[in-house]
């Protein structure tokens, strides 16, 4: 039981992550989604930006965190 709520919570986080991730690529075009470089130059992230930066962190290490929960528990 308590295994199918980490599948299903990993299943989430992992959606949520590549939300953010594909959010973050904004004014990038298609290229940015394959990975092109647009040739952008850095600028400092501020409001939603920030937001969306550090959101995706949480959302990797609680993804990686569930992977290893599930990985240790299935045994």
């Amino acid at each position: 039981m308590v295994i199918s709520f980490l599948q299903i919570g990993l299943i989430v986080t992992a959606i949520f992550l590549i939300l953010s991730v594909i959010l973050q690529s904004k004014g990038a075009g298609l290229g940015g989604l394959t990975g092109a470089d647009t040739g952008g130059v850095f600028t400092a992230r501020r409001g939603i930006e920030k937001t969306l930066f550090w959101a995706t962190i949480v959302l990797s290490g609680l993804f990686f965190l569930l992977a290893i929960l599930l990985l240790i528990l299935s045994r």
